[in-house]
C-alpha cells in the first residue's frame, strides 16, 4: 500500500512522494526489511481497474507478479504472494505465470485468489456489468481445479537429461489435462515443469459464504478482516469446520486476520500517531468511497449522522459482500456516525486497528492466537516504511522471546515457512500403486 495502509499516511511529513507502488527499489527495500524480521511472506493486493479517486491517496500500481520477480532477485527466503483474479484471467496463462515465479524464486510464491468485486474491472474486459457473485465463485472453483491439474501435468522426474541415450525428457510423465468444463476447455500440459513447491501456496481472502466455501475447499492460508475477538473466533471455527467437511485437515488451512498496528514508545505516543493520521483524512473522499461500498448516494451519508436505516440487504450486494457486512455491523454495533466510521475505516478498510507499545501489540496478537481466533496475522502497517521497521525491530523480538515466532528461517520455501507439506503428484501416485500391484 505504498506509503502505508492508513489512507492519510501519504500526507505525513515523513512520507516521501517517491515511496510509491511503482518504485521497485522501494518495494525491494520493504521486502528486505520484512525478510530481516524473518516474516513468512509479503503480500500484494491488486485489481484490474482504477476504481478509486486518485485524489484520495497514491493510486498507481504495477502488475504484482512482475513486481515479485524483481523482489525474488534481491531476497533469499521470504515468501512472495500476489493477487490475481479468476474472473479476468485464463487458467493456462496464470498457472504458467505462477509456476514460473515459483521456479524463479526457488519455491517462495503464493497466489491470492480473488474473484474481483468491482464493475469497473468488468468494463475493462468487454462486460457491461460484473458477473453475479455466485457465478464468479463457481468459475473460481473450476479455475483452481484446472490450475492444479496444470501444475501436476509434469511429474517430478519427467526431466531425464540422458545425454548418452539422447533422451532429454520422459514423455510418458508429461500429461495433457484434457479438461472440459462449464467455463474452461484446456488441453494442457503446461509448458513449465513442476515447480519447487509443486503448487504455489493458495491464499484466499473472501469472507462471504461463497468465499468461505472456496477457501475451505482449496486455500492453504486465508486472509480475513475481523473487528472483535468473538467475530474472529466464530470465523475461525466456521472455516475449520468447512475444511473438515471437504475432507481436509483443518490444521492445513491457516487463518490470518489483518491487523493495522500503530506502535509508539508509550501508549500515549501511539495514540498521538493514530490521532494525527485520522486528522489528515479528507472526509469527502472517504464519504464517496463509503457510499460506493454501501451502494448508496453520498448525499445519503451526512457526516455527523449514523448510517441510514434503509441500506441494501446483503443479498442485494454483488461485490465485496463480506466487507459490506463488516462495515454495516461495525457501524450499527457501536452506533458510529459516518464521520466516526470513516475514521475507523481509514486505517485498514475494516481490518482491526490497534495502537500501543510494542509489548501491547504483541499482547494483542498473542491474545487472539491463544483464544482460537488466528493461526497468524497479516501485518498491515499504518505507515510505511517506518511502521514495518517498528514491527520488525520492536514487536518481533518480543514474539520470539515468548516462543511464538521464529528467530531464524528453518526452511527455504513458503510452504515450509507455513508448516505445509509439498503436494504429491497424482500421476506419480497412480503409477506407484500400479507398480505395487
Amino acid at each position: 500500500m505504498s506509503t502505508g495502509h492508513h489512507e492519510a499516511s501519504w500526507r505525513l511529513p515523513e512520507s516521501d512522494p517517491t515511496y510509491l507502488s511503482t518504485n521497485i527499489a522501494y518495494l525491494q527495500r520493504l521486502a528486505q526489511t520484512a525478510e530481516r524480521g524473518k516474516l513468512d511472506s509479503i503480500f500484494f493486493a491488486d485489481g484490474p481497474a482504477q476504481s478509486r479517486d486518485v485524489g484520495r491517496r497514491p493510486a498507481g500500481t504495477l502488475e504484482p507478479t512482475v513486481v515479485l520477480a524483481a523482489i525474488a532477485a534481491v531476497t533469499q527466503r521470504i515468501g512472495l504472494i500476489a493477487t490475481a483474479s479468476t474472473t479476468y484471467n485464463d487458467p493456462y496463462n496464470l498457472a504458467r505465470r505462477f509456476a514460473s515465479l515459483d521456479h524463479i524464486s526457488g519455491g517462495r510464491v503464493g497466489w491470492n485468489v480473488v474473484t474481483t468485486a468491482f464493475v469497473e474491472a468488468a468494463r475493462n474486459f468487454g462486460l457491461d456489468e460484473q458477473p453475479p457473485h455466485h457465478e464468479r465463485y463457481e468459475r473460481a472453483a473450476e479455475f483452481l481445479e484446472v490450475s492444479l491439474k496444470l501444475w501436476d501435468s509434469w511429474e517430478d522426474d519427467a526431466e531425464v537429461g540422458d545425454k548418452e541415450a539422447g533422451v532429454w525428457g520422459d514423455s510418458s510423465r508429461v500429461h495433457p489435462i484434457e479438461h472440459v468444463g462449464r467455463y474452461f476447455s484446456v488441453a494442457g500440459a503446461l509448458t513449465t515443469p513442476r515447480s519447487p513447491q509443486a503448487h504455489p501456496l493458495l491464499v484466499q481472502a473472501g469472507s462471504s459464504e461463497d468465499g468461505k466455501d472456496l477457501a475451505a475447499r482449496y486455500a492453504e492460508a486465508v486472509f480475513t478482516a475481523q473487528q472483535t475477538l468473538e467475530d474472529a473466533q466464530a470465523f475461525y471455527t466456521d472455516l475449520k469446520r468447512r475444511a473438515v467437511e471437504w475432507g481436509r485437515d483443518p490444521a492445513t488451512v491457516l487463518v490470518l486476520p489483518g491487523i493495522v498496528p500503530v506502535i509508539g514508545a508509550t501508549e500515549a505516543e501511539a495514540r498521538e500517531k493514530e490521532d494525527e493520521l485520522d486528522r489528515l483524512i479528507t472526509p469527502e473522499y472517504a464519504r464517496v468511497q463509503l457510499a460506493k461500498t454501501l451502494r448508496v448516494d453520498p448525499d445519503d451519508l451526512p457526516l455527523d449522522r449514523e448510517l441510514p436505516a434503509d441500506l441494501p440487504s446483503e443479498d442485494e450486494i454483488e461485490g465485496a459482500k463480506s466487507r459490506y457486512t463488516l462495515i454495516v455491523n461495525l457501524a450499527r454495533r457501536e452506533r458510529l456516525t459516518v464521520r466516526q466510521l470513516i475514521g475507523r475505516l481509514g486505517g485498514g478498510r475494516g481490518h482491526r486497528t490497534f495502537s500501543g507499545t510494542a509489548v501491547q501489540v504483541a499482547d494483542a496478537i498473542q491474545d487472539w492466537y491463544d483464544h482460537g481466533a488466528a493461526d497468524g496475522f497479516n501485518i498491515m502497517p499504518a505507515v510505511l516504511p517506518s511502521g514495518l521497521e517498528d514491527f520488525v525491530d520492536d514487536v518481533v523480538p518480543i514474539l520470539v522471546e515468548r516462543g511464538l515466532f521464529r528467530s531464524e528461517y528453518a526452511g527455504t520455501t513458503l510452504r515450509e515457512h507455513y508448516g505445509l507439506a509439498r503436494p504429491a503428484n497424482p500421476h506419480t501416485l497412480a503409477r506407484t500403486e500400479v507398480a505395487a500391484r
